[in-house]
């Protein structure tokens, strides 16, 4: 760049600011240039000061329709005590009202909400007491249309309904279940009174078993003698057993020898009674002969038939012999078991004594512990159920306390939304600047494009910085909360200058397309920049925007420097900042080399419409 286009540059300067004092109507249009951003911003900001403090003046209308109900004897009206909290609490202005006036005066637009307390809240309240409980519930009335923030207002007034008569309903619920710790701890302090005497008894059935135990020791030696014996005569029993085996064969064989003999006998008798008939015989002491031995034959025919019988029965008691000496082993043989058995039994007797003895102690000393934990739980319930029913009536009625503690805190909500509504009016301000004082074109002047585009741009940067400074004086006396004024002072005027940059070199370059562009630009930023709402609850598409808008670092290099800094946050928005000044700069250049004439060509054919 040689001295030709730095004077040329000069030149323009020069002829700028000579245009701007040249008389008072365009020095008071540049006043208004100037002091209309501050107005946007200062207005705005006054505005949304303290939104939510003034609520006090949205008329609530509230219909208590409950009858009440009792309670352990008492009357509890939920409704009426709700009321008398509403009365204390200046959130709102509640009306209190007759049912169809509520819904009359919310549906022509009166009230903006209401709530309806039904007749049977308080009966619904104390039926969690019951067999069979009942929800309560509130009706919420609001009308939508009249007013979109004021239905969000509403809503926190109905939430402040609901809250405080759930406090409520907690208060009485956990008022009747203090009532029952009472009951508790008396059942407590007298179940700790029967384990402890239980403990005795047992103690007292242990000394018991403890002394059975020592007869059971000395019967076990007595039951180990006994087995001894039992042992001993066992053995006799099993030699005599055989004994009686060997006998009982000896019978048998007699018993054999003996039907042998009979039977010969009966075989005589038989032949010698054939043989001879005594009918036969003359009188005489033959015939007397022969009929006795005749008779002595029949005889000896049945004896042989009853020796034949006894030798049956001898062998037949030979085999029960038998039997009864086998019986007798067996019985012996289980007397040895049994015996056994029976010191097994006296031993085991005389553990499960002792074992007895030491369970009956355990448990004693069990019972005693046990005793002594509810006795002291049954001391501390009584602790709790004696304190005063007013002091923990208000403790459940808000049990736990919300301590908040504020990072950079803000006093009031109109400093909170400074930094968009500055940061907007700064752009605002260049573009109605940009549009009020139009760049001007190098096409049939002698001017370069490059030194029409330096030479100009001044007087907009001077534009910028004024327009920041009357902003910046605005919002101190208007009392905005101002962390840090020095990095606020250049913050402003720093983003005012980038913004003016901008807007001048997109309409320098590309004339009313670049109008069009900064409008559309200042639509997208408005809703792509996280200024009131959190970037996170917007649609994907100005999510997407977000990290490309310019106002989205302005807007954090501005909240930085005024509601306190954070410098890992302040440092990379100001280079980005820089660095759209700067390639805005560079590129605006390129483009204006090119499209200076083309730019001319168009804006000229707009004015002879006789439309622009």
């Amino acid at each position: 760049m040689g001295s030709k286009d730095i004077g040329n540059i000069v030149e323009i300067i020069k002829n700028d600011f000579k245009s701007a004092f040249s008389n008072p109507i365009v020095i008071i249009v540049l006043v208004a240039i100037i002091i209309l951003p501050s107005l946007y911003a200062l207005l705005n900001i006054q505005a949304c000061w303290d939104p939510y403090g003034n609520t006090g003046n949205v008329e609530f209308a509230i219909a208590n329709l409950d009858n009440g109900t009792t309670m352990e004897g008492k009357k509890l009206n939920i409704g009426n005590e709700l009321v008398k909290d509403l009365k204390k609490n200046d959130k709102f202005k509640w009306t209190f009202v007759t049912e169809d006036e509520l819904r009359d005066g919310v549906y022509e637009g009166k009230y903006y909400a209401g709530i309806v307390i039904p007749k049977n809240l308080s009966e619904n309240v104390v039926s969690i007491t019951k067999d069979n409980p009942k929800q309560a519930k509130l009706e919420y009335v609001v009308n939508v249309k009249s007013n979109p923030v004021a239905t969000k207002l509403t809503d926190t007034g109905a939430n402040t309904v609901y809250t405080t008569l759930n406090a409520k309903i907690i208060q009485v619920i956990n008022l009747a279940a203090y009532g029952k710790l009472g009951e508790l701890q008396e059942g407590l302090a007298s179940g700790a009174g029967q384990l402890a005497s239980g403990g005795s008894q047992l103690q007292a059935g242990a000394s018991q078993v403890s002394d059975g135990a020592g007869q059971v020791a000395s019967g076990v030696g007595q039951v180990q003698d006994g087995a001894s014996q039992v042992k001993q005569g066992s053995s006799g029993v099993q030699q005599g057993a055989s004994q009686v085996k060997q006998g009982s064969s000896g019978v048998q064989q007699g018993a054999d020898d003996v039907k042998q003999g009979a039977s010969q006998v009966q075989q005589g008798s038989e032949e010698l009674d054939s043989a001879i008939d005594p009918s036969l015989i003359p009188e005489g002491p033959v015939k007397e002969y022969v009929s006795s031995n005749s008779e002595l034959a029949k005889g000896t025919s049945q004896l042989a038939d009853g020796a034949v019988q006894l030798a049956d029965g001898s062998v037949q008691l030979a085999d029960g012999s038998v039997q009864l000496a086998d019986g007798s082993i067996q019985l012996a043989d289980g007397s040895v078991q049994v015996a056994d058995g029976s010191v097994q039994l006296a031993e085991g007797s005389l553990s499960l004594a002792a074992g007895a003895q030491l369970l009956g102690n355990a448990a004693a000393q069990a019972l005693f512990t046990a005793a002594g934990s509810l006795g002291a739980t049954a001391d501390q319930l009584s602790a709790l159920t004696g304190i005063n029913e007013t002091l923990l009536g208000d403790y459940f009625f808000s049990p736990i306390k919300l301590d908040r503690h504020e990072v950079f805190s803000v006093p009031d909500y109109g400093s909170n939304v400074s930094p968009f509504y500055i940061v907007l009016s700064m752009w605002v301000g260049a573009l109605i600047t940009c549009v009020m004082i139009e760049p001007k074109s190098s096409v049939g002047t002698k001017y370069s494009p490059f030194e029409m585009y330096a030479g100009k741009l001044i007087l907009y940067v001077v534009m910028s910085i004024l327009q920041a400074c009357v902003t910046i004086t605005g919002a101190h006396l208007l009392g905005v909360h101002i962390d840090n004024y020095p990095l606020f002072i250049f913050s402003a005027i720093l983003v005012s200058m980038v913004f003016m940059i901008l807007m001048y070199s997109l309409i320098s370059a590309i004339g009313t397309v670049g109008k069009g562009v900064a409008v559309v630009l200042l639509v997208l930023q408005i809703s792509a920049t996280g200024g009131i709402y959190p970037i996170q609850i917007m649609h994907q598409f100005f999510q997407t925007l977000y990290p490309y808008m310019p106002m989205t670092y302005a807007i954090k290099l501005l909240r930085e420097a005024q509601l306190g800094v954070v410098w890992s946050n302040y440092w990379p928005a100001l280079a980005i900042l820089l660095a759209i000044g700067i390639l805005t700069v560079v590129v605006s250049v390129a483009i204006k080399e090119k499209a200076d004439k083309p730019s001319k060509y168009f804006e000229d054919k707009l004015e002879e419409s006789g439309l622009f």
